[in-house]
């Protein structure tokens, strides 16, 4: 009896591919892809992904441009105030040194107003350095107020010993106080101006990062356009005119994208107003005042050194001039800065001419008269004219620089509602889109 004969089957695969990785299945994938997009459902479906993409595009988006330019403005803010503080610090330590100055004209013991002034000057210098120091950006700018703050009390030795000596009539107290201010004007206030010019750079960057926010709306816009293709495609696919999820995503996306393109649109326009506004007039007007406080130091210190102070005339000149120049720029800023009797640059003039007067005196040979008029309290005096400009420009300081502290803290609170909004109506809208065309898809299944 023969065996069976059996057929041999094909021969084993000595490598087998592994699951899911076959010829057919990598086309297979993609061939059902395309067929279940061919097919109704599969385009409603690819229509829901894009509709509820299209929403969150733009809550992201409006959320990223409106908290972005809060941040920028919040930045600009307080780099602002920032600056302002120096600018005050520095103004504070010029007005100490013109008072104690012109103090020293008087010889023995300085008039006690003179002396209120000037400790008044130097402890609101004093208060001001922690205040800076805890807000710098930096260990640079740390670096540097900790030096100021070193050098405003050797400052303060120095014209300590100038005074102590001119009480007694010795000639050397003159020297205490050139070497005083010597120290002011090499020392603190060159260090200060480059705090400053960091701080200003750091400004300009804070406004124009909130420029550059505007760049995210090209999104926002994108959404909505991607939304209201959606919905286009499905009016003409359906035959029905309205989908209530997609109305609903629209409403919410349209207002959403409104609220975020008003607000960061406007908070670029606060930025643009403020920096050309009560923020340059703020700077300005703030630098001219010290410019006109050294000025005055300049006067005092031509009449010490008795037929000898040319150069220090020379300096009072290129301060007073720079000075005017500046009030100039806050006026063209803020108008009402520069209007009326008692602006600034009236009262600045003003006082140069009663510094002219001074000045007839002394060339004129009658140093003692001079003097007189120099440390003279009266209401017609010099002393009175350049306290009637400092106080004006103290005031509009105030005022312009509150103006831009505040418009940006407003601009920045805007912008960060505006990027709640955006997010909580962007989410919404994807789940109304994505309850509208399921609504669509149940009719297919």
């Amino acid at each position: 009896m023969t065996a069976p004969q059996t057929t041999a089957g094909p021969p084993a695969d000595p490598d087998p591919p592994a699951p899911g990785d076959t010829p057919s299945a990598r086309p297979g994938f993609r061939d059902r892809i395309t067929a279940e997009l061919a097919t109704t459902p599969g385009r409603l479906a690819l229509a829901t992904a894009v509709a509820v993409v299209a929403c969150l595009l733009l809550a992201v988006t409006g959320f990223l441009a409106g908290n972005s330019q809060a941040a920028a403005l919040r930045d600009a803010q307080r780099d602002a105030a920032q600056l302002v503080g120096t600018q005050e610090l520095r103004n504070d330590l010029v007005s100490a040194d013109a008072t104690a100055t012109n103090a020293f004209l008087v010889g023995g013991l300085e008039p006690t107003e003179a002396r209120e002034r000037y400790e008044a000057s130097l402890s609101e210098a004093a208060q001001a350095l922690p205040n800076l120091s805890a807000t710098a950006q930096g260990a640079d700018e740390t670096a540097d107020l900790a030096t100021v703050s070193d050098s405003v009390q050797r400052y303060a030795g120095l014209v300590e010993s100038a005074r102590a000596n001119n009480r007694q009539g010795f000639p050397v107290g003159a020297a205490y106080l050139d070497q005083a201010s010597a120290a002011l004007r090499d020392e603190v206030l060159p260090t200060l101006d480059q705090v400053a010019v960091s701080t200003s750079e750091r400004v300009d960057s804070d406004l124009t990062s909130v420029t550059l926010a505007q760049a995210l709306l090209l999104f926002v816009l994108l959404g909505l356009v991607a939304l209201a293709a959606v919905q286009l495609w499905l009016a003409r696919r359906t035959r029905r005119r309205l989908n209530l999820g997609l109305a609903a995503a629209s409403v919410a996306l349209l207002v959403g994208g409104i609220v975020a393109t008003v607000a960061v649109l406007g908070g670029n326009g606060v930025a643009r107003s403020v920096a050309s506004g009560p923020y340059a007039a703020t700077v300005a007007t703030s630098q001219a005042l010290s410019q006109a406080t050294d000025a005055k130091s300049m006067e005092s210190f031509t009449l010490i050194k008795r037929g000898s102070g040319a150069e220090f005339e020379e300096t009072y000149q290129t301060a007073v001039a720079d000075a005017r120049n500046l009030l100039d720029e806050a006026a063209d800023a803020v108008p009402s800065t520069g209007s009326g009797s008692d602006s600034p640059r009236e009262l600045l003039d003003a006082w140069d001419a009663r510094h002219a007067e001074i000045r007839e005196l002394d060339d004129g040979g009658d140093w003692e008269g001079a003097v007189e008029a120099a440390t003279s309290t009266a209401d017609d005096s010099a002393g009175a004219a350049f306290t009637a400009f400092s106080d004006r420009a103290h005031a509009d300081v105030e005022a312009t620089s509150a103006d831009a502290v505040g418009r940006l803290g407003s601009a920045a609170t805007t912008a960060q509602i505006a990027a709640w909004v955006a997010l909580v109506l962007g989410v919404a809208g994807a789940v109304a889109a994505a309850a509208g065309m399921n609504v669509r898809l149940k009719e297919y299944r």
